[in-house]
């Protein structure tokens, strides 16, 4: 009696494989403070703490095309914030958001950014 032969599915890539096909050209791990949302009232906190974790990775990664015009018909610049680093803000509520965050800013060669949670964490 042979054997059965166990088939190989194709299995969805994962993030680090996506993360190595978009050639990435520049990648930081920061330590984001987001002690300024509590500030908010409580009913906004954690959409503040995304609002200061996205300007944070603007100012630092020098995202290009926001605010100003461009003369060239090219297309903007994107940030994209990976759903585990929204998971981990609104993982208590949106009334308690962390203090700080560690993540991971990857740019690509477009010029895009996409911020992932910083490894270990």
């Amino acid at each position: 009696m042979p054997a059965p032969v166990e088939e190989e599915e194709a299995k969805p890539p994962t993030r680090e494989e996506k993360v190595e096909e978009e050639e990435i050209v520049e990648e930081r791990v920061y330590t984001v403070p987001l002690g300024k949302c509590w500030i908010a009232p409580p009913n906004r906190r954690a959409s503040r703490a995304l609002r200061i974790i996205r300007s944070f990775v603007i100012k630092h990664m020098k995202l290009e095309g926001r605010g100003e015009e461009e003369e060239e018909e090219e297309e903007p610049k994107t940030l994209v914030i990976d759903n585990e680093v929204n998971e981990r803000v609104w993982g208590r509520g949106v009334q308690r958001p962390p203090r700080k965050i560690r993540i991971r800013a990857a740019k690509d060669k477009d010029g895009n950014i996409t911020v992932y949670l910083a490894e270990g964490d």
